[in-house]
């Protein structure tokens, strides 16, 4: 079976990491469910990780509670390192070679995007627990009967992630003093979108907009940046940063710039970011599925304090609770649909309505522009934004700030101001 460790993944081999003998059930043999794992880098990337763990936390449960239909669940990893022709060299192997009966997982738009054909050829059913590109759904809602068993569990998508930007600053930027801001957006394909929603619709909100700026992917230095940002007179930079962010943390705290910090940071999103940038995100706001703070659903805080328990107090970032998610609601679609036939199972996971820790998760449907795509809303999957606060002990904690049914305390200005 796929081990975890008290310090993440190990024993991970790309040929075996699982057992492929069926599971004994009395006197006869029965096959296992196989699900494959598609997870960038797991040994060190965090979303890769996150995916591999928190799929081996449901598959555990699921076995613990009879499997699913009565077979054991096994995984199989496909470690795609982060790369489209590795991404889909693994995939082909988890299919034609390992047999699965479903994949999940796949981290960015690249990725996804270059698999699509493959899941459409091969008609298994894939659950995205990672990539927010609507560049999927966009194929599902334009060509169904080809892309049809593609599904996205999470993230919310490009142009939801966008619109939760919008809907936290027209919400909150007033309240907390933001009377305007500078958008900040690297330059990655997975930003497209997102980018040109905030030229639609930031016009919009009860905020200002002082500068937007779409960086380069190689920006190593943001104190030019930043002395703009202080030109226009912004009083919060709002970025959108997957791959450079921990640079733009650190010549924005250290250098005590004259406002706030907050946005779409996905390394802000680690349990241990406070101690890994030695404090520097000391009251940046960042935006999550969920938050070891945050009682999303009933789901959120077993499953964080289980993953902690696995991964020597370390809380997963998003990925992990997707993947945790996505093989739970497949179960519970393999339950529903009493078969393990594609197109039958497509019809139940199209009817899916599963609580799991990000929300209530619901797709789109067929003949919606974001089809098969998770429901982004306040009864279904609704981000949150928190804060990275100091305890008396010196130590970092993210405290929930927004939306008010998830808050676990009132935003604060740095102290430097």
């Amino acid at each position: 079976m796929l081990k975890t460790t008290a310090g993440g993944v190990a024993g991970l081999s790309l040929a075996g990491c699982l057992e492929t003998a069926g599971s004994i059930v009395g006197d006869d043999e029965v096959e296992p469910v196989r699900i494959g794992v598609l997870a960038p880098d797991p040994d060190s990337n965090s979303t890769g990780q996150s995916i591999v763990s928190g799929a081996a936390i449901a598959r555990d449960q699921l076995n613990d509670n009879g499997g699913i239909d009565g077979r054991d669940v096994e995984l199989v990893l496909g470690d795609t390192n982060g790369s489209p022709l590795e991404a889909r060299r693994q995939y082909q192997r988890l299919i034609l070679d390992e047999g699965v009966d479903a994949t999940i997982g796949i981290a960015t738009t690249e990725v996804l995007m270059a698999l699509m054909d493959d899941i459409a050829e091969q008609a298994v059913p894939h659950l995205t627990v990672g990539s927010a590109t609507s560049g999927a759904s966009q194929l599902v809602n334009e060509q169904y009967e080809k892309y049809k068993y593609h599904f996205r569990a999470g993230p919310i998508n490009d142009v939801n992630l966008a619109e939760t930007q919008i809907d936290f600053l027209d919400d909150m930027g007033g309240e907390i003093g933001w009377g305007s801001v500078a958008i900040l957006v690297e330059d990655y394909d997975w930003t497209e979108r997102l980018w040109r929603v905030y030229q639609n619709r930031l016009g919009g909100v009860n905020v200002d907009v002082a500068m937007q700026r779409r960086y380069p992917p190689e920006t190593d230095d943001f104190s030019g940046i930043y002395d703009e940002v202080e030109r226009s007179g912004a009083d919060a930079a709002i970025v959108s940063a997957a791959h450079t962010g921990t640079q733009a943390i650190m010549d924005w705290g250290p250098a005590e710039r004259p406002f706030a910090f907050g946005g779409i940071h996905v390394p802000m999103q680690l349990s241990s970011y406070y101690e890994k940038v030695n404090g520097a995100c000391r009251y940046a706001a960042g935006y999550a599925f969920a938050t070891p703070t945050a009682e999303t659903t009933d789901e959120t805080r077993p499953f964080v304090r289980e993953y902690q328990n696995r991964n020597e107090g370390a809380a997963p970032v998003y990925t992990g609770y997707i993947a945790f998610d996505a093989i739970k609601l497949f179960a519970d679609a393999v339950e529903r649909a009493g078969a393990f036939d594609s197109d039958e199972l497509v019809g139940a996971l199209e009817s899916t309505s599963f609580t799991g820790t990000t929300g209530t998760i619901e797709f789109h449907d067929a003949d919606h522009e974001h089809a098969h795509d998770v429901i982004y809303g306040e009864d279904n999957v609704h981000p949150l934004y928190f804060q990275w606060r100091e305890t008396d002990d010196g130590e970092g904690v993210q405290q929930t700030i927004w939306p008010d049914t998830y808050s676990t305390t009132d935003y604060v200005e740095p102290d430097w101001f």
